[in-house]
């Protein structure tokens, strides 16, 4: 019996020194200490030694047990000291290396333009105002002597939400909530989102931006209204700008006008860009129409004004030469980063 224990600790320290894994430390412990394991075994049959015999067999028994526990800690510890180094040199980094370059976001085309127009107009004294995008029927239409039976008004333009709620289809509803707050003088451009009730094409949305200006005070006249357009346009497009204007109908101005720049591409002679006319339309404005001056509460025996709107996206496009307005809608980052 002792020399079956002398060579289990023997096989033990042999198999022991071939283990490359902590599941095969723990089936040794098995094999050799578990329940059913060579050490019970041996311990089961103490019973047939003589009273002289047991003491010595069993401290020789709980000697080879205590040195195979042990023998299983140091080498448990010795192969996570490995598995630990190993790791280390798999998962090690190089903080010399260059690191990947994350792709980074910038100012939309429409941001870009946007911003631009504000500094123009802010730099000429106006201040920027808001307004809500879902509005009165009186904001949007009435206040700016756009009656009921008037064709703006139809539902083929005009998301209604009710017979008195709109999606605002102008930015115009801003002046008029300003008009009503403060009394003249008044510099204002308002910027914001507008909705008409438009098919999707390379030139209509359902949604855009424009931005309306107004300018309200004593003896405001037309060569107001030319000279600040002048300077805005010549500001937007360069010193060398010629502008036209043309008479038009707004119901909320009078006399109205619509502003045409010569074409940057033909100067004037006709081409692609501007099909053949010489020239581009940009915006509209005209005098603030006395009637609105008094939906409003100012007196337009004192008082009188201008207004100007301009698309935001018409300007980006003919910045850009972007000839589909859905450009700058869809968010695909190959026409984004262009600029």
């Amino acid at each position: 019996m002792k020399a079956k224990l002398e060579e289990i600790r023997e096989r033990a320290k042999e198999e022991l020194s071939k283990a490359n894994a902590i599941e095969n430390l723990e089936e040794l412990r098995v094999k050799y200490a578990g329940k059913k394991g060579e050490l019970t075994a041996i311990l089961k049959q103490m019973g047939k030694l003589s009273p002289e015999e047991r003491p010595v067999i069993g401290q020789l028994a709980n000697e080879v047990r205590s040195y195979i526990d042990n023998a299983i800690e140091t080498k448990k510890a010795e192969l996570n000291e490995l598995k630990l180094q190993r790791q280390l040199e798999e998962e090690k980094i190089d903080v010399t290396l260059p690191s990947n370059t994350e792709p980074l976001g910038h100012k939309h085309p429409l941001s870009i333009v946007l911003d631009e127009i504000k500094e123009i107009f802010v730099g000429m004294g106006f201040e920027i105002v808001e307004g809500p995008e879902v509005e009165y029927d009186y904001y949007n239409f009435e206040a700016l002597n756009i009656p009921k039976d008037h064709p703006a008004r139809d539902t083929q333009d005009t998301f209604y939400i009710t017979d008195n709620i709109v999606l605002r289809t102008q930015t115009s509803p801003v002046q008029v909530r300003v008009m009503e707050k403060k009394k003249p003088p008044i510099r204002i451009i308002s910027p914001g989102r507008v909705f008409r009730s438009d098919a999707v094409d390379a030139t209509h949305s359902p949604l855009f931006h424009q931005i309306e200006g107004l300018v309200v005070d004593k003896d405001i006249t037309f060569a107001d209204l030319k000279g600040t357009l002048e300077t805005f346009i010549k500001r937007l497009y360069g010193e060398d700008s010629v502008v036209r204007f043309r008479p038009h109908h707004f119901p909320f101005t009078e006399p109205s006008a619509e502003v045409d720049v010569q074409c940057f591409s033909c100067k004037g002679k006709g081409c692609r860009v501007c099909k053949n006319e010489g020239w581009i339309e940009i915006l509209g404005c005209g005098m603030v129409h006395p009637k609105v001056l008094e939906n409003c509460g100012i007196d337009p025996e004192e008082y009188s004004g201008f207004a100007l709107g301009l698309g935001l996206e018409r300007v980006a496009m003919r910045r850009y030469g972007v000839d589909d307005m859905r450009l700058f809608f869809e968010n695909d980052t190959r026409f984004l980063s262009q600029f």
